[in-house]
């Protein structure tokens, strides 16, 4: 762990603790002031859109060249725009999507941070970043404004291998390592204990698999509806009306 902080250590874990403790705090706060619902969706949106604009931003200001080695093809980039479309929009298709990668991508990097020399802004950008995308995406399915739907499983998996695929290709061409394709974090990572190249793509196979699985559980008796933006919204106003 970089900047002085062991993993497992105290900073740590009060980072690992703070993550579900604020979106717990949010999801509280919408269920005492649903009419608050959209100014926290939009407001957890734009703290991930200056999240990702300040890690970006940081090389270019440095004058780093962004191709090939710094464009958005981590699988935490995709999860981080799919929950600012899932809080904007509370599509159960995107939603669908965004509940997986997110909360077995993410919290596997809080976890595990692949950082090996960063500075002191790129520290807090990353757990910052990170912590968002968990923290939003729990927001969302504590606050019951959203939830994956039964098969969103499969066609989670689905859609990662098709992003693996397209980025394994980029990783090909420009010898670069985005999603971990050609080599393992050089820091300690669940990577280590699947084998080496390829073997360990194939196990996260499995693993990926099992982690949706369990994160499906919560929800297996909850049938194939999904909250909608429309729902949410009577859900809303019947509410507001009430407590006038």
């Amino acid at each position: 762990m970089p900047i002085g902080i062991p993993i497992f250590g105290p900073v740590h874990l009060a980072i690992l603790a703070a993550v579900p403790a604020f979106a717990a705090l949010l999801a509280m706060l919408h269920r005492r002031l649903p009419s608050r619902g959209k100014i926290i969706r939009w407001g957890l949106s734009i703290l991930l859109v200056v999240s990702f604009a300040s890690y970006y931003g940081s090389f270019a200001a440095q004058g780093v060249p962004m191709i090939p080695n710094h464009l958005p093809l981590e699988l935490c980039d995709s999860s981080l725009w799919l929950v600012i479309a899932a809080l904007l929009t509370l599509q159960p298709a995107i939603f669908d999507l965004a509940y997986y990668w997110a909360l077995a991508g993410a919290s596997m990097s809080l976890l595990t941070p692949n950082m090996s020399h960063p500075s002191l802004f790129l520290a807090i950008q990353f757990f910052a970043d990170h912590g968002l995308i968990v923290a939003a995406t729990l927001y969302l399915v504590w606050s019951g404004q959203a939830r994956p739907r039964r098969g969103s499983v499969l066609r989670a998996m689905v859609a990662l291998n098709i992003l693996a695929a397209v980025v394994g290709v980029f990783d090909s061409v420009f010898k670069t390592d985005y999603m971990f394709l050609r080599t393992k974090p050089s820091t300690v990572s669940l990577l280590d204990l699947l084998g080496p190249w390829p073997w360990y793509i194939l196990s996260l196979e499995g693993v990926g698999f099992g982690l949706f699985l369990l994160l499906y559980l919560p929800f297996r008796h909850a049938g194939s509806t999904a909250v909608s933006l429309e729902d949410c919204q009577k859900e809303t106003a019947a509410q507001v009306s009430t407590s006038a």
